[in-house]
Parts: structure tokens; sequence; C-alpha cells
């Protein structure tokens, strides 16, 4: 996964469980592209300390993840209904209609048990 992109999904996903401080600091670096400098310019704080912060928080929201697997699950279940979609198309080139429905089927069990 692209860096940013695992931050912001760990961060949509934990992100309420930091403090305010680690939030607001994370988000401007995350969401709002702001560089080190920037950030410790604005906060007032030391460029290190802002680096330090984040490669907490990344620590913090990663450990939450290997715990909870939330954003796992979550980028299996979008690839799930992501192929249920592709099945259901008119252009799937698939002439067994019960070969389709059995694999939607076994798809719809497998996010059921998922939730």
């Amino acid at each position: 996964m692209d860096k940013i992109y695992e931050q912001a999904m760990l961060f949509d996903f934990y992100g309420e469980l930091l403090t305010e401080h680690q939030r607001s600091i994370y988000a401007d670096a995350v969401y709002n592209d702001m560089s080190l400098g920037e950030i410790a310019e604005e906060r007032g704080i030391s460029r290190q300390g802002v680096h330090d912060l984040l490669r907490r928080c990344d620590k913090i929201l990663q450990d939450y993840e290997n715990k909870l697997h939330l954003v796992e699950r979550f980028t299996r279940a979008k690839e799930t209904v992501g192929e249920i979609v592709r099945l259901t198309s008119s252009e799937t080139g698939q002439t067994d209609e019960q070969e389709r429905l059995l694999r939607i089927r076994a798809l719809a069990e497998e996010l059921m048990n998922e939730l």
C-alpha cells in the first residue's frame, strides 16, 4: 500500500483514538500535506518534535491495526464488493449464469462472515 494512502486509512479508522494534539498535527501532515517545517513553525515547536510525534502516531495507529485489523477487513470487503460488481456487469464475458450466481452467493457469504 502507498505510504500516504496507508497513513490516511489508518487515521480514518483509528484517528479518534489519538489525542487532540496528535490528531491535529497528524492531519496537517497527512491530509494537508504540510512539511515538518511548516507544522513546526505554525505550532511553535521544533521540526524534530514534529517528526517524533508523527513517528509515534504512525506506531500507535499501526499497533491498533495489528490488533484490530479493521483496515485489512475493510480492504477485503471492498475487493469482494468489486468482484460482485464485475460479476453482475453485462461485460463479464461469462456465459454460465448458474456459475456466476454461485460465485456471487459465495462472495456474499464471505462478506456476511466478515461482519
